[in-house]
């Protein structure tokens, strides 16, 4: 559990998830600066969705899809 937690955050970082990181954390800090508990809201939700990889909708039809390592066996003879 702990190495698929550590690959999920050190892995899959695109440029929606590096956008996500950035406004989440700077909406925390606005939140933190003007005491607005709304605005706190939304910045844990944006560095949940950064944290975990995924998008809006709860299930995983709408999250990010991972790219795909094409693994080649060396058992079979290559043509």
């Amino acid at each position: 559990m702990i190495k698929n937690l550590k690959y999920q955050l050190l892995t899959g970082w695109h440029l929606a998830r590096w956008i996500r990181l950035a406004l989440g954390t700077a909406l925390l800090m606005q939140a933190i600066g003007t005491s607005d508990t709304l605005l706190g809201v939304f910045g844990f939700l944006l560095l949940g969705q950064a944290a975990t990889n995924t998008g809006c909708c709860s299930s995983s039809r709408c999250s990010i899809p991972q790219s795909k390592i094409k693994h080649t066996d060396s058992t079979e003879p290559t043509t």
